[in-house]
């Protein structure tokens, strides 16, 4: 997968707020996000939340999670 893929629904797993990054996990996988990943740059969202989220190559060419919205 090369490039952003559509939306897709998990869960946040695990968030470190002093590191600034996370996990969403969804059908799957895990996927890792950083903070700067949260939609509405609030740099914190609490585990067990419920979210929409797409999943994009990250800097390291893994896919991460991107574009994180609480589920509504």
């Amino acid at each position: 997968m090369s490039r952003a893929s559509a939306r897709r629904r998990g869960r946040v797993t695990d968030y470190d707020t002093a590191a600034g990054y996370g996990l969403v996990t969804d059908d799957r996988g895990e996927w890792f996000f950083h903070c700067t990943a949260i939609a509405d740059g609030s740099r914190a969202i609490e585990p067990d939340t419920e979210v929409d989220f797409v999943l994009a190559p990250g800097h390291r060419g893994r896919m991460e999670a991107r574009d994180i919205r609480p589920a509504g």
